[in-house]
This record gives C-alpha cells, sequence and structure tokens, in this order.
C-alpha cells in the first residue's frame, strides 16, 4: 500500500504531465508495492481534481479487454477509466497538435445508456435492457507516464496504466446508432486506416467474446464501491485492435461496413 501523501505526489505529477505535455516518471518504479487497489485511489484522486476544475464526467473507458494485452500486463481483469466532458470530439475533426503527448488510437463500440447500472449481480442482460444505443467509436490514448524507463529500461504496468485514468484522453463518435437487437455486437468490427493504409481489423468478440461483458464487469466493480454507471453516460466497451500511433498529419478511420464510418485527423 502507498501512503496519502504519495497519492497527493502521484496525482501532482499526473496533472502537471498532463499540462506540460512532458511525460512524468513510472509509478511502478518510485512506488514498488503499489497494488491495483493503490492506483485506483490515485486515479480516483486525480479525477475528483479534475471534477473541482470544473470538468464533467461524460461517462467511463473500458480497458485490458483483450487476453492478449492482458497476458502482456500479467493481468486476468479489465481495467477503467472517467471519460471527460473535453475528450468528447465529432467525427471528421482536427485533433489539435498540442493536445496530447504520444496519442493512439482504438477502436471500439460505444454504448450509450438510457438507464443505471449498478452491481453486484448485473448480467450481459441487464446491460442490453439498460442500453439506448450502440455506435462505432474511436477511443483516443495518451500516456502521462513513459512507456519505459530511460534508465532501467523497466516498461509501465498496469497500475501506471489505471493511475494515469487507463491511459484514456479522448473519444470520437461516429457512424449509425443502432439500438442493440439490430445489430450482433460480437461481429461488430472495423477495418481501421492510416493515411489510407490499413493497419488493424477486428471484431466486437476480440472483446471478452462480447462487448455487453465488459459493461457488466464495470457495472459490478463500480457497485463494490458504492457507484454505478448512470443513464445518458458513454461506456466504451474496449478496443478489439491493438493501439495504432497517430502522430502529426495522421488521418484515422474507421470503416465500420453497414454501421457506418469515424474518423479524425492530427495536425
Amino acid at each position: 500500500m502507498i501512503t496519502e501523501g504519495e497519492i497527493a505526489e502521484a496525482v501532482a505529477a499526473l496533472d502537471t504531465a498532463e499540462k506540460s505535455r512532458v511525460q512524468t516518471g513510472l509509478l511502478s518504479l518510485k512506488y514498488p508495492g503499489m497494488a491495483l487497489d493503490d492506483a485506483y485511489l490515485v486515479q480516483g484522486e486525480w479525477v475528483r481534481r479534475k471534477l473541482a476544475a470544473g470538468r464533467t464526467s461524460i461517462g467511463w473507458k473500458i480497458g485490458l479487454t483483450s487476453k492478449a494485452m492482458q497476458d502482456a500486463l500479467k493481468i486476468d481483469t479489465p481495467d477503467s477509466g472517467v471519460l471527460f466532458d473535453d475528450m468528447l470530439f465529432e467525427n471528421g475533426t482536427t485533433i489539435p497538435a498540442d493536445r496530447f503527448i504520444q496519442p493512439r488510437i482504438e477502436a471500439e463500440i460505444a454504448f450509450v445508456m438510457k438507464a443505471p447500472l449498478q452491481g453486484p449481480g448485473v448480467s450481459v442482460f441487464d446491460v442490453l435492457s439498460a442500453t439506448d444505443y450502440v455506435t462505432p467509436a474511436l477511443e483516443i490514448l495518451d500516456t502521462r507516464i513513459l512507456r519505459a524507463d530511460p534508465e532501467t529500461g523497466k516498461t509501465r504496468t498496469v497500475v501506471d496504466t489505471i493511475s494515469d485514468n487507463a491511459a484514456n484522453a479522448g473519444i470520437v463518435l461516429g457512424g449509425r446508432a443502432m439500438r442493440v437487437d439490430q445489430v450482433d455486437l460480437r461481429w461488430m468490427g472495423a477495418i481501421v486506416s492510416r493515411n489510407a493504409v490499413v493497419e488493424e481489423t477486428g471484431l466486437g468478440g476480440g472483446v471478452l467474446n462480447d462487448p455487453a461483458v465488459g459493461i457488466a464487469w464495470l457495472a459490478n466493480r463500480l457497485g463494490s464501491y458504492g457507484g454505478r454507471i448512470e443513464a445518458g453516460q458513454v461506456v466504451l466497451a474496449g478496443s478489439f485492435i491493438r493501439p495504432i500511433e497517430a502522430g502529426h498529419g495522421s488521418t484515422i478511420m474507421g470503416d465500420y461496413g453497414p454501421y457506418g464510418t469515424v474518423g479524425c485527423y492530427f495536425a
């Protein structure tokens, strides 16, 4: 466990890194005893700081939903972060050159809720019943923490990622909004290109076998802390592709076939 003072220190470092666009060092290296619960405490304090500064929470993102990513970080559970109002970009928008540090893109299915969800005991059926609609989405990831320590070569761990609001930075919603009974979520997928070159393809089934499973996991995890997913919130269910680097001059397009397209340009 880390102390309250260390949590405050970590939050200050993350906040400064985001505002200055200069990454901070690995928290897992600075606090070697840091555990998952500690990381969520850091994230929670950083979220409270953002809310106190006037930002509004609009939903949640779920990460580490693929077996490959879980194996890479040696964990067997997803993670989550909070979406804020200033993270939402219009389909086809230009992302300012000075907005992010090292942006990357993931393709996802976004759930927009019409009813709240709170665990324990939330099932996939409950998720589908509480969903207003789903729509194609791109998640913009960013790293306020170094990906690797330059001296030791040690790479980020899951506690770094969770503390860093699950590397959450932005979302782009687009394509068609569909009721959940209009689409087979496991077979909803995308061809994702950068500057007209296909980089990745994937299907919703790559997200815990069914993207709705991740939403149920989140509702149950939040419920254990007295929280819940609220009506009207957006929940990103998790990526079904590997992250794609999105440097300056990158046009990213997600082609979801019959479900439309979603894209953005990084100035």
